[in-house]
């Protein structure tokens, strides 16, 4: 296309967002107020268990032994046993997200119900590198915490921790600073299981209340934030239709399409097209939408219906055949839709996040990336696992939604991460300095000295072949991107690397673990096959 061309579509997009916003978002709520309507309170408490929330609770940690008095300086902090509510991921925060844990942490747990204590288990202190850019309105919000990765340990209701300096650190300066300010330890219980309809949800095959607390007994509560224009050219666009004020900037997503630079194929279509029909079964689940969670799944409205629970997969002719009639006479490089369990189908908490969606302007590249939670997990607890990640990242760490874009289990099904709508380009917080233009792929797991399963690669060749077709990147090549800050690279320069890399090739870190990483290549390789190169 002519640039001038471009350049006066990219404009039309642009004016016309707040209006294709307010309105999908408009139809959205309309059918969920309709779908209220239409049942009784009867049907819809029948119909819809109301999930438990999830909770967190956060533990000071002190000084402990010899160093008591030591304050700051002080080697070695913790907790000793304690009982506490029930909880099954944790991790370690503290004050200044800059300020790095140089040191180990071990927590030990007893299962819940039982006087049975776990071993010490080292917990991932190196996880600076899964953050917000620098200079972006989500690492300057002032909430955000330094943190460990978070560890799953299961339905426990006994902790101990300790927090040990490296021995080198210990030889330092008398009074010198070993540990940062304000450790804590982070309990998250993740709630109940999945919300929704049995009919209509995930199949997830097996194969193997915020408390901020000095006597883990007070509350308090999470603050939503306003949509922003982040400084450093990503567009943030309201998720309530009373809030829509889009700036006119090329690369801001409309309401169910992607960005105009460069358009992905097939991801536009109509703003929005006839409504869908409100059926008996589908208005129970309707009427048990929030107004956050009508938001979130809005967004996929192209893709699934209203509050489904799963964006399901298309066979590659499907696949072809609607971007035929979307974008005609294109022919590009593109891998079939694979099954997505949306945030519905795992249950995300929608009032935790900001409530403003955050994009960038095009997917060039994908980062793999490991959770670093451990591999005692079954796969019918991964949506639990995935909830307990959310609310470590959203109310422990300070961000504004879960990090990655895309969380995929050891059995290969795949999540939606960061809200937005996983055919678009969204801003996520997973690879410190490459977010921009780029998606963040977690598998749940620790792969430092375990492989990952068949499944799950197979399933980042299978995510990587679609999304990254939607946006014409060859998974079997290379790109350039222009790092935003790291220990790697200097703000600014631009780096050319695999359009499907690993955490560590942008930042100089263990993740994805050395064994994940071996399997990038077939993961490619797999891709450009699925893409038909």
């Amino acid at each position: 296309m002519p640039k001038i061309g471009r350049m006066r579509r990219s404009r039309f997009l642009a004016s016309s967002i707040g209006i294709t916003c307010a309105a999908a978002l408009a139809l959205s709520m309309t059918l969920l107020a309709s779908a209220t309507a239409s049942t009784t309170p009867a049907e819809r408490t029948a119909a819809v268990p109301t999930p438990i929330p999830g909770t967190t609770q956060s533990l000071p940690l002190a000084p402990r032994g010899a160093d008591r008095g030591f304050g700051s300086a002080a080697v070695e902090q913790g907790l000793g046993r304690r009982d506490v509510r029930s909880f099954s991921l944790v991790g370690v925060v503290w004050d200044d997200p800059d300020a790095e844990l140089q040191g180990r942490v071990q927590v030990r747990t007893r299962a819940k119900g039982t006087s049975s204590w776990s071993g010490w288990q080292d917990v991932e202190t190196h996880n600076h590198e899964h953050a917000a850019d620098p200079d972006t309105a989500e690492w300057a919000s002032g909430r955000v915490r330094g943190s460990t990765a978070p560890l799953w340990v299961g339905e426990s209701d006994g902790v101990e921790v300790r927090v040990r300096a490296e021995a080198r650190r210990r030889t330092a300066a008398p009074g010198e600073q070993m540990l940062p300010d304000g450790l804590r330890l982070e309990l998250v219980d993740p709630g109940s299981d999945v919300p929704g309809d049995a009919t209509d949800a995930p199949d997830v095959p097996d194969t193997g209340g915020v408390t901020s607390v000095t006597d883990a007994t007070g509350a308090t509560g999470v603050t939503d934030a306003a949509g922003v224009t982040d400084p450093a050219g990503v567009v943030s666009t309201a998720s309530t239709a009373s809030a829509v004020s889009t700036p006119s900037a090329v690369g801001t997503p409309s309401a169910v399409g992607a960005p105009s630079t460069p358009s992905p194929v097939g991801a536009a279509g109509p703003a929005v097209g006839p409504p869908p029909v409100v059926t008996p079964v589908d208005s129970p689940r309707l009427a048990a939408l929030t107004a956050e969670s009508v938001a979130a799944s809005a967004v996929n409205a192209d893709l699934a219906p209203l509050g489904a629970t799963v964006i399901p997969a298309l066979s590659r002719e499907e696949t072809e055949a609607r971007l035929a009639e979307l974008e005609p006479g294109s022919k590009p490089y593109i891998g079939p839709r694979p099954q997505i369990v949306t945030r519905r189908g795992w249950g995300a908490d929608e009032k935790l996040r900001e409530r403003d969606f955050l994009y960038t302007e095009r997917v060039q590249a994908a980062f793999v990336h490991h959770t670093a939670s451990g591999n005692n997990y079954r796969c019918a607890q991964a949506p639990t696992v995935i909830r307990s990640i959310y609310r470590y990242h959203v109310v422990s760490s300070g961000w504004r939604d879960i990090g990655y874009n895309f969380l995929i289990d050891k059995c290969g099904n795949i999540y939606e991460g960061r809200a937005g709508g996983v055919a678009k380009p969204v801003m996520g917080a997973h690879t410190l300095g490459f977010n921009k233009n780029s998606m963040g792929i977690a598998v749940l797991g620790s792969f430092t000295s375990t492989m990952p399963s068949d499944a799950a690669v197979r399933a980042i060749a299978q995510l990587t072949a679609w999304k990254l077709g939607l946006y014409r990147a060859n998974p079997n090549g290379k790109t350039y991107l222009t790092s935003g800050g790291g220990n790697l690279y200097r703000k600014g320069k631009k780096v050319r690397l695999n359009v499907i890399s690993g955490h560590r090739d942008g930042f100089a870190t263990e993740c994805p673990g050395g064994r994940l990483y071996g399997k990038l290549g077939a993961a490619r390789s797999e891709a450009a096959h699925y893409q038909g190169r």
